[in-house]
C-alpha cells in the first residue's frame, strides 16, 4: 500500500507538468490553428535562462527565477509570436508554420548544448526536498508542492478565461477571431496574450521539472512528445482535457514502470495515442471541429 501512495504522487508530479505543457500546446492551437512542435524546448530553456543569470549575471535564486520568467515571456512568447507564427499564419501552405516550430526546436535545443552545456547541470528546487510519512509512505514534499502549484496554476488560468473581459475575448478571438473583430475585440493583441501566458506556463514547468531531472538540452524531446499525446487524449481544444491527459499519461507512465516494466513505459504514450485515434478522436473532453472545404 504504501509503494502505491508512492507511485501516484509520483504520477501525479509527473502528470502535472506534462499538462502545463499540453495547456500551452492547446493555447496555440487556439489561437494560431497550428501544432507547436517546439513545446517541449519552451519547456526546456527556461530554466537555462536561470541558470545562466546566477552564473553570469551573479544573481541569487529568487531574482534569478524572475529574469527566467521575464525573458521567457519576451523569446518563446513576444518573439515567436511576432516572428515567426504573425508572417506564416495566413499563407495558404499551412505547413510551412509547423515546419518552422520543428526548425525552431531543433535551434534552441542545439544553441543550448554549444553556448551553455552538453551536460545536465544541477537546478535548485522552489521546494524542499525532504519528506513525510503517510499510511507507511514516504512522501515526498517537493512532489506534493508541485501538484499543488501546477494545478493552482491551471485553476487560475481557467478563472482568468471564463470570468474576466480579457479572458472572454480571448476565447471569442480564438473561436471567430472574424466576428470577434467585428465586435470590436482586437483580435491580434489577443492572440500575443495567449502566447504570452502560454511562455509563462512553460516556464513554470520547467521551474518544477528541472530540479527533478536536471537541466538538459535534450529535456524538451521526452516533453514535447508526452505534453503532445495528453492534449490528443484530453481533446486539443480543450485546456481542461490536457490537464486531464497529462495527470492521465503520468499517472499510467509510473505504474507501468513500477508494477509491469520500465521497458514498456516508453510505449504505453505510443500506445495510447493510437488508440485514441482511431476510438476518440477528440479526446476525453474536445469537441469535434467541422471545417468547410
Amino acid at each position: 500500500m504504501s509503494q502505491f501512495i508512492q507511485v501516484i504522487l509520483s504520477g501525479l508530479a509527473t502528470g502535472s507538468i506534462y499538462a502545463l505543457a499540453a495547456v500551452g500546446f492547446t493555447l496555440v492551437w487556439q489561437a494560431a490553428r497550428t501544432v507547436n512542435f517546439a513545446q517541449g524546448e519552451f519547456v526546456m530553456l527556461p530554466a537555462f535562462f536561470v541558470l545562466a543569470a546566477i552564473k553570469f549575471l551573479g544573481l541569487g535564486f529568487v531574482p534569478a527565477l524572475f529574469i527566467g520568467l521575464i525573458a521567457s515571456i519576451i523569446v518563446m512568447g513576444l518573439l515567436f509570436q511576432r516572428v515567426i507564427v504573425r508572417p506564416l499564419q495566413n499563407q495558404t501552405q499551412s505547413l510551412n508554420l509547423i515546419i518552422a516550430t520543428m526548425a525552431l526546436s531543433l535551434f534552441l535545443k542545439e544553441s543550448v548544448k554549444t553556448f551553455y552545456s552538453g551536460q545536465a547541470s544541477p537546478f535548485p528546487s522552489m521546494f524542499p526536498d525532504t519528506s513525510t510519512t503517510i499510511l507507511g509512505a514516504a512522501i515526498s514534499i517537493q512532489d506534493v508542492c508541485i501538484v499543488v502549484a501546477a494545478l493552482a496554476v491551471v485553476y487560475c488560468l481557467t478563472l482568468f478565461l471564463d470570468k474576466t473581459r480579457t479572458g472572454r475575448a480571448m476565447q471569442a478571438s480564438a473561436q471567430n477571431p472574424a466576428v470577434a473583430e467585428i465586435l470590436g475585440v482586437d483580435v491580434k493583441r489577443m492572440t500575443l496574450y495567449t502566447f504570452l501566458i502560454n511562455a509563462a506556463l512553460a516556464a513554470f514547468a520547467s521551474f518544477l521539472i528541472s530540479p527533478i531531472y536536471l537541466a538538459k538540452f535534450s529535456n524538451g524531446e521526452v516533453l514535447s512528445l508526452a505534453a503532445f499525446i495528453a492534449a490528443i487524449i484530453g481533446g486539443f481544444n480543450s485546456i481542461r482535457g490536457a490537464v486531464a491527459g497529462g495527470i492521465l499519461l503520468g499517472l499510467l507512465d509510473n505504474i507501468t514502470a513500477t508494477y509491469i516494466t520500465a521497458s514498456y513505459r516508453a510505449a504505453l504514450p505510443l500506445a495510447l495515442l493510437i488508440a485514441f485515434i482511431l476510438l476518440r478522436p477528440e479526446g476525453l473532453f474536445g469537441k469535434a471541429e467541422g471545417r468547410k472545404v
